[in-house]
């Protein structure tokens, strides 16, 4: 059966008679957390070597083997099998008729809607496939929420949205940056938008943020730099046009009160909520010298039309990604 992200959490917790939980999705580190929590609710540890059973890619053939193994010390067993793909169903198929009780859990990152393997666990009464795709937006922010709030720290609202522009939307990464800001919260148990700033600063989602700027103030060299870079860490062209999109709203409304209030670039900035972040002030400055109300908004236009045609089926979306951040440099650079 296929399951909806309402119902994996209650699922993962407790499996029940289930024999089979495949996890796939283009978040690969919400997979692997997923993947942990499924794995101690059954075996109640992940080093067990009597209840659980890690199988890496090169080790698949030994499925069935270890489905159909007895627990030493009683208790349900679990198989862990990693990188799980398309040649795996028909040994699942033969170890889940065997005997045995044992819980198979498959992380299939990359698997195609299309995947045999996913068909076959959403056809089993017994077993459960679930999908984990990147959080974003307020999806984003309420599980920040409850991984700091788990610690016991609580976070203020404008610190909460400011972090959820900057970070990652793989979970893995997102985990990391919050166990660094539980750490700095200390016996305080608080975290405020200065120490969002001090705490994560560059290090989460930099490259996107590198490109989006540099791109709006003309910079070349930078946007090109940092488009490459980001790129090549895996991040999709959907999610540079959504993150240039976000930045070209945010310069349109400073523009706008900058318009229609008169007010200077910098209390613009300091206006916007999240406010800038310090170290890109001066980027963000160019940018507002560089482009009118009326200019970000066609340019915002043009940016979710990236967006939908890089998620047509075939399209060279990597290809229309460059042109398109070539383009807004080209026209930030123009207009300067």
């Amino acid at each position: 059966m296929k399951l909806d992200a309402r119902q994996a959490d209650r699922v993962l917790a407790d499996p029940g008679s289930l024999r089979a939980i495949l996890l796939h999705g283009e978040d690969s580190g919400l997979i692997r957390e997923r993947a942990a929590t499924v794995v101690r609710a059954v075996a109640g540890t992940l080093d067990d070597p009597f209840r659980l059973s890690t199988l890496s890619r090169d080790a698949h053939d030994r499925l069935e083997e270890e489905v159909g193994a007895l627990s030493l010390t009683g208790g349900r067993r679990v198989v862990w099998v990693r990188e799980a793909a398309d040649g795996l169903a028909p040994l699942l198929k033969r170890a889940l008729a065997g005997p045995g009780e044992a819980l198979v859990v498959l992380e299939g990152p990359g698997l195609a809607s299309r995947s045999k393997l996913r068909a076959q666990v959403e056809a089993m009464t017994d077993g459960a496939a679930i999908a984990c795709y990147p959080e974003e937006g307020r999806a984003l922010e309420a599980q920040i929420v409850r991984m700091l709030g788990s610690e016991g720290v609580r976070i203020e609202a404008d610190a909460l949205s400011w972090l959820a522009s900057r970070l990652s939307a793989d979970r893995a990464a997102a985990r990391g940056e919050v166990e660094k800001l539980v750490l700095y919260a200390g016996e305080t148990g608080r975290i405020d938008l200065e120490d969002a700033m001090a705490c994560t600063g560059d290090a989460a989602g930099a490259s996107l943020d590198d490109a989006a700027f540099a791109a709006t103030a003309g910079d070349r060299a930078a946007a090109d730099l940092a488009i490459e870079r980001s790129l090549a860490e895996g991040t999709s062209p959907v999610a540079v046009a959504r993150a240039l999109l976000s930045h070209l709203h945010r310069l349109r409304q400073a523009r706008l009160l900058m318009d229609e209030k008169r007010m200077s670039a910098q209390e613009a900035m300091k206006s916007l909520r999240p406010p800038v972040f310090f170290k890109r002030t001066a980027a963000f400055g160019q940018a507002l010298s560089a482009w009118s109300a009326p200019m970000l908004l066609r340019a915002a236009e043009q940016t979710q039309a990236l967006e939908l045609a890089c998620k047509q089926t075939g399209s060279p979306d990597l290809a229309l990604c460059r042109r398109h951040l070539a383009s807004i440099t080209a026209q930030a650079r123009t207009r300067r």
